[in-house]
């Protein structure tokens, strides 16, 4: 059975833009029709936006939990300046979770794919109190790998010489980063332009300014496994960005558990959404047991 069109929200989802008290993000939203059973803040990756979640609601809805993806700033639908990077340092992005948490209703499930795993870790070490646990999906200990940093540095090169509609015409013809998914689609053209859409909407300033976050990431894990919160580290079979092995790694020195979903990559979210899903709620379910 092919999947429904990558940027179509299903049934249920309901879209608008979250109010917080620093500014107004994009936001896809779905609640249980039974019991809620709790509420989960998705943030996604690096030239990623709230869509890359939308195989997640319906089976976690299922599950009794609400969920809310987020833009975060300048990422697509959710405002941020155009060349101003200062906006995006990642204690500003942090504190924009803290936000979004608070105006979704805490405490929430935490969740944060790549790129936001990172921003995820550094809003819980700013203050765990508004979260009731924490999953990094594809999101390692430090900076991405060598071969991944380098295509970064392409793509920051090039937004420096070349306008957004430039670089994805560039972005076609050569391989892009690993987040930069615009192949492995089953949607056909459609998705292809959803894809367009969103590049050209997503600030440069905010791209270049995460791409430098990405390469220059030092490892906190130690300072995350001080916070006392239950933790998951999630991730595909294979994964060119962190590799699974330090991600198993990184799983130990946590004390998180751990999950492997068979058959994807670097966006188990999108690769794999059905195990995905059932592992975030598994997690979530054995944290409320405590």
């Amino acid at each position: 059975m092919s999947r429904p069109p990558f940027f179509a929200p299903p049934a249920g989802v309901r879209a608008y833009r979250l109010r917080t008290a620093r500014g107004e993000f994009a936001a896809l939203d779905a609640a249980p029709q039974a019991q809620l059973k709790g509420t989960a803040l998705l943030l996604p990756g690096f030239t990623g936006s709230k869509e890359d979640f939308i195989a997640l609601h319906e089976p976690l809805a299922a599950r009794g939990y609400r969920t809310v993806a987020v833009d975060g700033r300048g990422q697509y639908e959710s405002d941020g300046p155009e060349h101003d990077e200062s906006a995006y340092a990642q204690a500003e992005l942090a504190m924009d979770v803290l936000a979004q948490a608070a105006a979704v209703g805490t405490p929430v499930h935490l969740v944060g794919h790549s790129l936001g795993g990172l921003v995820a870790r550094a809003a819980v070490l700013l203050d765990p109190t508004p979260f009731a646990s924490l999953t990094l999906i594809a999101s390692g200990p430090a900076q991405i790998s060598t071969s991944q940093q380098q295509r970064v540095k392409l793509l920051r090169d090039a937004l420096a010489v070349m306008d957004m509609a430039q670089v994805w015409d560039a972005i076609q013809a050569m391989e892009p980063p690993e987040e930069i998914d615009t192949a492995d689609l089953d949607g056909g053209l459609d998705d292809r332009e959803d894809l367009r859409r969103r590049w050209l909407l997503t600030r440069p300033a905010q791209l270049i300014a995460t791409g430098r976050q990405l390469c220059t990431e030092p490892d906190r894990v130690a300072e995350l496994a001080a916070v006392r919160l239950p933790k998951h580290v999630l991730s595909g079979a294979f994964d060119d960005t962190w590799p699974v092995p330090l991600l198993d790694d990184m799983a130990v020195r946590l004390k998180a558990r751990r999950t492997v979903v068979r058959g994807a990559e670097h966006s188990p979210n999108t690769d794999q959404p059905e195990q995905t899903a059932l592992a975030l709620a598994k997690f979530w379910d054995q944290t409320q047991e405590r």
